[in-house]
């Protein structure tokens, strides 16, 4: 499975919004998307793990009505976090996501309707989606529905009989506001219900051992088989006189694990001449633990239920990043539009207040807290035609 790393800078990163789009319906307009390629280049780095790899995305209209959309994602994952380098040695793996979806356009309804297959060398998953959204009161409001299901399958290296499934289902809600000429706020709620296998085969939990010279031992995470979550967020966008806007969002989730968030986003974008546009923004995660959360446990069958995932522990993070866009135009005979370059830079900051480095040494139990910090590289083209 994908390394978790992976997964908290995605919480705290928002992709660039033409790669996003593919599986979510945008709101402030029933407007079909415009034709475009993108291709994108990424790159993660912290904690012993590297991660990077292309990403390509077509769209295409077919008359009025219909938009076609193709996206290609790698992640090309290499070396080990702290929870593997207590355990085990490096690894290396490929993940490859394809994604194909559909955009209907009636009178001011937009439908969206898309299938991604997610695919590694022990997991397997495909999901599909499903959004309306429907412009009101003179196109100044728009509503916006979702749903989304995922069916997973997880294997596990070295062991042929494993194997566990996972469904997911996800629904959305989104209404979006056009308060004045350069005001635009917007609201959105989401439910999401797992059910089945929902921990990492790989992952474990430690408890203490005084039979072992490191005077504890590891034996493999138990999570219970559901999990529901929620999460509420707000978000406005306010257009400044002089070609700029400052923008920001707050998040909050919650679920039965007892696992509790905010995210709280804001930045700057401002225009130069006619070609250049740079966003400056900042982003502050902060984390409660779940339920059954603990660094290091009595004894191995403690509880039901145990974790030592850094990603169900107390932690907080921040990050700070800026992105340089410059556009070009074509002439009005050329097939090709317009184009952009887009560079992108995030440094990130995670520091954990109850998950210890395993790997420091010292009194079991008292070894230090473990922070990391993580650099995040995207560039991207984009061509409309």
């Amino acid at each position: 499975m994908a390394a978790t790393n992976a997964k908290i800078w995605q919480r705290m990163l928002a992709l660039p919004v033409l790669f996003v789009s593919l599986v979510t319906t945008c709101a402030y307009s029933a407007v079909l998307p415009q034709d475009r390629s993108d291709a994108m280049y990424h790159s993660y780095s912290g904690d012993g793990v590297t991660i990077d790899g292309p990403s390509v995305l077509l769209r295409k209209k077919i008359g009025n009505k219909v938009s076609l959309s193709a996206n290609y994602y790698v992640d090309t994952i290499s070396g080990a976090s702290i929870d593997v380098r207590a355990q085990a040695s490096e690894y290396r793996e490929e993940r490859t996501e394809t994604t194909v979806g559909a955009d209907f356009l009636h009178n001011k309804t937009l439908m969206n309707v898309s299938y991604t297959n997610s695919s590694e060398n022990d997991f397997e998953a495909n999901s599909y989606h499903l959004s309306f959204s429907q412009d009101f009161f003179g196109d100044l409001t728009t509503l916006a529905l979702s749903y989304s299901r995922g069916e997973d399958e997880i294997r596990r290296r070295g062991d042929e009989s494993f194997l566990e499934e996972a469904t997911r289902q996800k629904f959305g809600f989104g209404l979006t506001q056009v308060v004045t000429k350069n005001l635009i706020v917007g609201f959105n709620a989401e439910n999401i219900s797992d059910e089945g296998y929902l921990n990492n085969p790989y992952r474990a939990i430690r408890y203490i051992d005084s039979d072992s010279a490191r005077g504890f031992s590891f034996t493999t995470e138990v999570y219970p088989n559901t999990r529901v979550s929620n999460a509420f967020s707000l978000n406005g966008n306010y257009y400044l006189p002089y070609r700029a806007s400052i923008y920001g969002d707050v998040r909050y989730y919650s679920d039965t694990w007892g696992v509790s968030a905010t995210n709280v986003k804001l930045g700057y974008v401002h225009t130069f001449g006619k070609a250049w546009i740079v966003d400056a923004h900042v982003r502050l995660y902060q984390q409660d633990q779940a339920d059954f959360y603990q660094d290091i446990f009595n004894r191995a069958d403690e509880f039901t239920f145990m974790a030592r995932d850094k990603e169900l522990s107390t932690y907080s993070g921040v990050a700070a990043g800026v992105g340089v866009t410059y556009e070009w135009a074509f002439s009005p005979d050329s097939y090709v539009e317009k184009s952009t370059f887009n560079l992108e830079y995030d440094y990130m900051q995670f520091d954990y207040d109850n998950f210890r480095d395993a790997t420091a040494g010292g009194e079991v139990g008292e070894e230090a807290l473990f922070g990391f910090s993580a650099n995040v590289i995207r560039a991207y083209v984009s061509i409309w035609y």
